[in-house]
Protein backbone atom coordinates (compact mmCIF):
# COMPACT_ATOMS: atom_id res chain seq x y z
CA UNK A 1 0.00 0.00 0.00
CA UNK A 2 2.88 2.73 0.99
CA UNK A 3 5.56 0.80 -0.83
CA UNK A 4 6.72 4.39 -2.51
CA UNK A 5 7.04 5.96 0.62
CA UNK A 6 10.43 6.65 1.72
CA UNK A 7 12.34 6.55 4.99
CA UNK A 8 12.58 10.32 5.17
CA UNK A 9 9.08 10.73 4.38
CA UNK A 10 7.91 8.10 6.76
CA UNK A 11 10.26 9.85 9.28
CA UNK A 12 8.62 13.52 8.35
CA UNK A 13 5.18 12.31 9.13
CA UNK A 14 5.90 11.01 12.45
CA UNK A 15 7.84 14.04 13.02
CA UNK A 16 4.28 15.87 12.13
CA UNK A 17 1.95 13.24 13.61
CA UNK A 18 3.64 13.86 17.33
CA UNK A 19 3.46 17.47 16.62
CA UNK A 20 -0.08 17.67 15.65
CA UNK A 21 -1.76 15.14 17.78
CA UNK A 22 0.90 15.36 20.91
CA UNK A 23 2.57 12.61 22.69
CA UNK A 24 -0.23 12.00 25.12
CA UNK A 25 -2.80 11.32 22.23
CA UNK A 26 -0.90 9.66 19.47
CA UNK A 27 -1.19 6.26 21.11
CA UNK A 28 -5.24 6.84 20.87
CA UNK A 29 -5.06 8.14 17.71
CA UNK A 30 -2.93 5.43 15.95
CA UNK A 31 -5.22 2.62 17.44
CA UNK A 32 -8.57 4.67 16.11
CA UNK A 33 -6.85 4.77 12.85
CA UNK A 34 -5.55 0.77 13.27
CA UNK A 35 -9.52 0.06 14.04
CA UNK A 36 -11.08 1.90 11.03
CA UNK A 37 -8.53 0.61 8.29
CA UNK A 38 -9.24 -2.90 9.98
CA UNK A 39 -13.26 -2.02 9.66
CA UNK A 40 -12.45 -1.48 5.37
CA UNK A 41 -10.37 -4.39 4.75
CA UNK A 42 -13.88 -6.50 6.72
CA UNK A 43 -15.81 -4.36 5.11
CA UNK A 44 -14.20 -4.68 1.49
CA UNK A 45 -13.79 -8.03 1.89
CA UNK A 46 -17.60 -9.50 2.85
CA UNK A 47 -18.43 -7.33 -0.22
CA UNK A 48 -16.45 -9.65 -2.43
CA UNK A 49 -17.49 -12.71 -0.89
CA UNK A 50 -21.04 -11.05 -1.61
CA UNK A 51 -20.08 -10.88 -5.29
CA UNK A 52 -18.61 -14.08 -5.94
CA UNK A 53 -21.53 -15.60 -4.40
CA UNK A 54 -24.24 -13.93 -6.77
CA UNK A 55 -21.86 -14.47 -9.26
CA UNK A 56 -22.39 -18.30 -9.37
CA UNK A 57 -20.14 -21.20 -9.49
CA UNK A 58 -19.35 -20.24 -13.39
CA UNK A 59 -17.15 -17.44 -12.17
CA UNK A 60 -15.77 -18.92 -9.10
CA UNK A 61 -11.87 -18.11 -10.61
CA UNK A 62 -13.11 -14.68 -11.01
CA UNK A 63 -10.67 -12.28 -9.51
CA UNK A 64 -10.95 -8.27 -8.74
CA UNK A 65 -7.38 -7.89 -9.58
CA UNK A 66 -8.33 -9.14 -14.10
CA UNK A 67 -10.40 -5.97 -13.91
CA UNK A 68 -7.25 -3.84 -13.86
CA UNK A 69 -6.62 -3.16 -17.65
CA UNK A 70 -2.92 -3.54 -17.16
CA UNK A 71 -3.19 -6.97 -14.93
CA UNK A 72 -6.19 -8.24 -17.67
CA UNK A 73 -3.46 -7.67 -20.27
CA UNK A 74 -0.56 -9.19 -18.63
CA UNK A 75 -2.57 -12.23 -18.31
CA UNK A 76 -3.44 -12.40 -21.64
CA UNK A 77 -0.18 -12.56 -23.25
CA UNK A 78 1.56 -14.42 -20.33
CA UNK A 79 2.87 -17.62 -22.10
CA UNK A 80 2.08 -15.92 -26.12
CA UNK A 81 4.47 -16.70 -28.63
CA UNK A 82 3.79 -13.55 -29.86
CA UNK A 83 5.42 -11.60 -26.99
CA UNK A 84 9.07 -12.28 -28.11
CA UNK A 85 8.15 -10.39 -31.84
CA UNK A 86 6.65 -7.61 -29.30
CA UNK A 87 9.73 -7.30 -27.66
CA UNK A 88 12.05 -7.20 -30.70
CA UNK A 89 9.59 -4.46 -32.09
CA UNK A 90 9.52 -2.14 -29.54
CA UNK A 91 13.57 -2.80 -28.81
CA UNK A 92 13.89 -1.48 -32.76
CA UNK A 93 11.87 2.24 -31.97
CA UNK A 94 13.59 4.65 -30.00
CA UNK A 95 11.10 7.27 -29.93
CA UNK A 96 13.76 9.77 -28.29
CA UNK A 97 16.12 9.28 -31.17
CA UNK A 98 12.71 9.83 -33.65
CA UNK A 99 11.85 12.98 -31.60
CA UNK A 100 15.26 14.67 -31.93
CA UNK A 101 15.78 13.94 -35.95
CA UNK A 102 11.88 15.84 -35.93
CA UNK A 103 13.62 18.58 -33.86
CA UNK A 104 16.19 19.06 -35.90
CA UNK A 105 14.85 19.25 -39.24
CA UNK A 106 12.97 21.66 -38.00
CA UNK A 107 15.01 23.79 -36.17
CA UNK A 108 16.71 23.08 -39.37
CA UNK A 109 19.99 21.70 -38.05
CA UNK A 110 21.87 18.81 -39.02
CA UNK A 111 21.20 15.76 -37.32
CA UNK A 112 23.49 12.55 -37.02
CA UNK A 113 23.50 10.83 -40.11
CA UNK A 114 20.50 8.49 -40.41
CA UNK A 115 20.24 4.96 -42.34
CA UNK A 116 19.19 6.11 -46.19
CA UNK A 117 15.24 7.45 -46.15
CA UNK A 118 12.85 4.70 -47.55
CA UNK A 119 11.23 6.99 -50.53
CA UNK A 120 14.02 9.58 -51.50
CA UNK A 121 12.73 13.21 -52.19
CA UNK A 122 11.77 14.37 -55.54
CA UNK A 123 14.36 16.01 -57.32
CA UNK A 124 14.65 18.48 -59.90
CA UNK A 125 17.53 18.90 -62.16
CA UNK A 126 19.44 16.88 -60.40
CA UNK A 127 18.95 18.16 -57.41
CA UNK A 128 16.87 17.88 -53.88
CA UNK A 129 13.84 20.45 -53.29
CA UNK A 130 15.24 21.93 -49.95
CA UNK A 131 11.58 21.66 -47.91
CA UNK A 132 13.42 23.86 -44.80
CA UNK A 133 14.24 26.37 -46.74
CA UNK A 134 12.00 29.47 -46.32
CA UNK A 135 9.93 30.14 -49.23
CA UNK A 136 9.41 33.55 -50.48
CA UNK A 137 6.67 35.75 -50.13
CA UNK A 138 4.29 35.42 -53.10
CA UNK A 139 2.88 38.79 -54.68
CA UNK A 140 -0.40 40.37 -53.04
CA UNK A 141 -3.03 37.94 -54.14
CA UNK A 142 -4.93 38.96 -57.01
CA UNK A 143 -9.27 39.28 -56.15
CA UNK A 144 -10.88 37.54 -58.61
CA UNK A 145 -12.92 39.41 -60.71
CA UNK A 146 -16.58 40.83 -59.15
CA UNK A 147 -19.47 39.35 -60.64
CA UNK A 148 -22.49 41.23 -59.99
CA UNK A 149 -25.08 38.52 -62.06
CA UNK A 150 -23.24 36.28 -59.82
CA UNK A 151 -24.58 37.33 -56.41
Amino acid sequence: MFSDIGALELVTLIVLAVLVFGPDKLPKVVQDVSRFIRKIREFSDSAKEDIRTELGPDFKDFEFEDLNPKTFIRKQLDGNEDLGELKELRSTFDLRKEMNEVADAVNGRESAPAAAPATAPAQVNGSAPDLLKKQDKPAAPEHPPYDSDAT
